[in-house]
C-alpha cells in the first residue's frame, strides 16, 4: 500500500511490541509522539529487522521504549545520536515485581508478627479444638486463678462439664490427635528437608549442578533454590486461603464465635448482610482458623504471635497503609520491627518514585548503591538491568516522554485482530490499522 506518512518529518517516536500469535510470533508498532498516530507496524521484534525498519525514518531525535534490549540495540544501531528514553511505567512495575517476588520467596502466606496477646475469649476459641485441648485449657486457667464459673463462661459450657474436666485422672485425658491435612503437611515438609539436605551434601562433596541434576532428577532452578541459605522448607502456598464468599465476614465470624454465638445464628446474621455461602463453610473456616492459630502458637517458642496476610504485605508496595485492608497501624509497626528489611524495601521504593518525579537524575546512582547493600537477589537483578540501560533510565527521569501512546496503540491492534479473527493476514492487518489512522488524521 502507498505510504501515508512523510518519514522525513518524524522526529519523536515510541515503539513497542504486540502479539500476532501469543507466545509464538510478535510484531512491533511505531507511534509518532507529536501526532499520537500509529505510523507503521511490522511482523517482527528481532533487533536486525527493527533496526532496518527504524533506518527508514532518517531524522529521529527521540525514541521512547521499554527496557527490552531488543529495542535498545535496534535504536542504537539505527540512530546512535537519538535520545533513548526508558518507559517509566515499566521501571516502576519491574521494581514492584522484584520486591513482590522477594516477599513471596521469603515469607509464608501468613506472616507472623509479635502480638500483645489475645483476649481470654479468643484464647479459649483457639485453644479448644477438641476434648483434650479443652481439658488442658481448663487446668491451665485453674492454675491462673480462674473460678469454675469463669471457665464455664469462656468455654460456653456448663459448670458440671468444667468440674468433670478438673477431676479427670491424667490417664483418662485423650491422646493428642492430628488431622489428615496436618499429617500430610508434616510428611511433605520432612520429605522436602531431606531433598534439600541431599542436594547440599552432594554440592559440598564437589558435584557440579549438572551432576546433581542427573543424580536427583531436579530441575536446575530447583537445585539453585535448594542451595540458598534462605530456602524455605514450607511451601509458600501452604495455609493460604483463597478469597471466597466468606472473606468479607471472616473477622466478624471469629469474634462472634469467640462470644459464644452458635453457627446457625452466625450464618443468619451474615446472610442478612449479603453472605450467600453455607453454614458448613463457616464451620470449615473456623476449624482451619483454629488449626492455624495452634500451629503459630507451637512455633513461636512461648512468644505471643498473630498473623497478617502476605497479600497485605505486598499491597504496601503499591498503596498507603490506610488503603490496605486487613492491617492496622499497630500491626504495621510490629511487622516493621520484626522484619526491618520490609521497611527498607518500602522506603527505597518511595525514594525511587521521588527521584523520578522530581527529575533528580543525580540521585539515581546513590539509590542503586543503597539497594545493592540489601543483598536481595531479586532487587540486584533489577539494579543490573538499570545499570545496563542507565542512560535511557536517566533520560526517563530528565524528560517527560513515555511509552503510553504505544501501549494504547497495542490495544487498538488487539481490537482490530479480534474483529478480523480468523480472516486476517498480517498485510491485511497492517493495511487496516494504517488506513484507520489515516482516516482519523484527515477528518
Amino acid at each position: 500500500m502507498p505510504e501515508i506518512v512523510d518519514k522525513s518529518s518524524v522526529r519523536r517516536i515510541c515503539v513497542d511490541d504486540f502479539a500476532i500469535r501469543k507466545r509464538h510470533t510478535y510484531g512491533s508498532v511505531i507511534v509518532d509522539i507529536d501526532t499520537h498516530r500509529i505510523i507503521d507496524i511490522i511482523d517482527s521484534r528481532e533487533t536486525e529487522k527493527v533496526a532496518e525498519w527504524l533506518k527508514a525514518y532518517p531524522n529521529l531525535e527521540v525514541i521512547s521504549r521499554d527496557g527490552a534490549q531488543t529495542y535498545a540495540s535496534a535504536a542504537k544501531n539505527s540512530h546512535p545520536d537519538a535520545v533513548q528514553v526508558s518507559d517509566r511505567f515499566h521501571l516502576f512495575k519491574n521494581l514492584s515485581d522484584a520486591a513482590k517476588e522477594y516477599i513471596y520467596r521469603v515469607f509464608p502466606s501468613r506472616v507472623a508478627i509479635p502480638s500483645g496477646g489475645p483476649s481470654p475469649e479468643m484464647e479459649a476459641l483457639y485453644d479448644t479444638r477438641n476434648q483434650r485441648e479443652r481439658i488442658l485449657f481448663v487446668r491451665k486457667k485453674r492454675e491462673e486463678g480462674y473460678t469454675v464459673s469463669d471457665m464455664a463462661l469462656l468455654l460456653h459450657a456448663s459448670e458440671t462439664t468444667v468440674k468433670k474436666y478438673l477431676s479427670m485422672p491424667e490417664e483418662d485425658i485423650p491422646a493428642p490427635r492430628e488431622n489428615v491435612l496436618e499429617r500430610r503437611h508434616i510428611e511433605a515438609v520432612e520429605k522436602k528437608q531431606k531433598e534439600i539436605d541431599r542436594v547440599r551434601r552432594l554440592y559440598s562433596e564437589g558435584n557440579c549442578i549438572e551432576a546433581i541434576i542427573r543424580l536427583t532428577g531436579h530441575a536446575r532452578q530447583t537445585i539453585k533454590k535448594y542451595l540458598k541459605e534462605d530456602c524455605p522448607v514450607v511451601d509458600g502456598g501452604y495455609d493460604c486461603r483463597m478469597p471466597g464468599k466468606l472473606a468479607p465476614y471472616e473477622q466478624e465470624v471469629v469474634q462472634m464465635r469467640a462470644d459464644g454465638i452458635s453457627y446457625p445464628q452466625i450464618h443468619e446474621h451474615i446472610k442478612a448482610k449479603g453472605y450467600t455461602g453455607t453454614e458448613a463453610a463457616i464451620r470449615v473456616f473456623m476449624q482451619k482458623e483454629r488449626t492455624h492459630a495452634k500451629s503459630v502458637s507451637s512455633n513461636s517458642q512461648g512468644k505471643l504471635k498473630e498473623c497478617i496476610a502476605r497479600k497485605s504485605v505486598c499491597q504496601l508496595i503499591y498503596q498507603e497503609l490506610k488503603d490496605v485492608k486487613g492491617m492496622t497501624q499497630e500491626q504495621y509497626e510490629a511487622m516493621l520491627k520484626e522484619y526491618p528489611v520490609l521497611g527498607q524495601i518500602y522506603a527505597l521504593i518511595k525514594e525511587f518514585y521521588s527521584i523520578v518525579f522530581s527529575h533528580n537524575e543525580d540521585g539515581l546512582g546513590a539509590w542503586m548503591d543503597k539497594v545493592t547493600k540489601l543483598g536481595i537477589e531479586e532487587l540486584d537483578s533489577y539494579i543490573n538491568g538499570l545499570k545496563a540501560d542507565e542512560d535511557a533510565v536517566k533520560n526517563a527521569i530528565r524528560y517527560e516522554y513515555n511509552n503510553g501512546l504505544a501501549e494504547g496503540s497495542v490495544n487498538k491492534i488487539k481490537l482490530a485482530k479480534r474483529i478480523m479473527y480468523g480472516r486476517n493476514s498480517f498485510a491485511l492487518l497492517r493495511a487496516k490499522i494504517l488506513l484507520n489512522e489515516y482516516y482519523y488524521q484527515i477528518n
